[in-house]
């Protein structure tokens, strides 16, 4: 028996990158998965590749209304669900001095209220033996220049796990934190070229970016049985970055 077999799951940001390789892992192991995004294309693709068990849901994380949909979605269809991959982020470098309130709003709006509604609405689903899996960052436990907002918004993630698992006592669900490191998307490839890609390899112990599959495996090991005895913890797939 595959390890998610008959489980339904919803990733936010599932059409590209680390939710796209989590996605297919997700299917892999047995399980029928919601993919919710921003762009039509981008979710067409993923569907193309990804097969029948998936179906894919067009709208932000910063909108209710539109989580009000997939969750009404993922009724309909299946009833219930298993597992939760609070993954969709958005981020961009600022350095202090030039930050403004804008820059803030949009971080924040998708990396933590869209987080918390993202859980919060998907809870009347949920029943004991579910996962709810918050993507972190490195970057919420290291420093860096121009980092402001991005690693913060990534260090209060870390802390929503803490507090949902005092909230979740006594319901059987459990959340955990999956904090990647430098992670090779093709968006991460795209945007730091070649020489970016070896600066960022450069510095962790493993000397190189992890494969999205990688941080995938880890996604369904917290989002399976496997995990049973884990919340309110953080597993850092950063190949040693922030742990040195």
């Amino acid at each position: 028996m595959k390890r998610l077999d008959g489980k339904t799951a919803v990733i936010t940001g599932g059409a590209t990158g680390i939710g796209l390789a989590a996605a297919k892992r997700f299917v892999a192991e047995g399980a029928f998965v919601f993919i919710f995004g921003r762009r039509q294309d981008a979710l067409d693709a993923a569907i193309a590749e990804l097969g029948p068990n998936v179906r894919a849901i067009k709208g932000s994380v910063s909108d209710e209304s539109d989580l009000d949909r997939l969750y009404a979605a993922v009724k309909a269809e299946r009833g219930s669900l298993d597992i939760v991959v609070a993954n969709a982020g958005a981020g961009s470098m600022l350095p202090l001095g030039e930050i403004t309130a804008r820059h803030i709003d949009e971080t924040f709006d998708t990396n933590v209220k869209g987080t918390i509604f993202t859980v919060q609405k998907a809870l009347p689903l949920m029943a004991p033996g579910a996962s709810i899996i918050l993507t972190g960052s490195s970057a919420g436990t290291t420093g860096a220049p121009g980092m402001t907002a991005y690693s913060a918004s990534k260090a209060a993630v870390r802390n929503l796990a803490r507090t949902w698992a005092e909230d979740l006592k006594g319901t059987g669900i459990r959340v955990n934190v999956l904090s990647p490191g430098a992670t090779a998307t093709d968006l991460a490839k795209d945007a730091l070229g070649e020489e970016g890609q070896k600066a960022f390899a450069a510095m962790t112990p493993l000397q190189r970016m992890a494969d999205p599959a990688e941080i995938a495996a880890v996604a369904a090991f917290l989002a399976s049985p496997d995990s049973s005895f884990m919340t309110g913890s953080e597993v850092a797939a950063d190949g040693g970055l922030a742990q040195l």
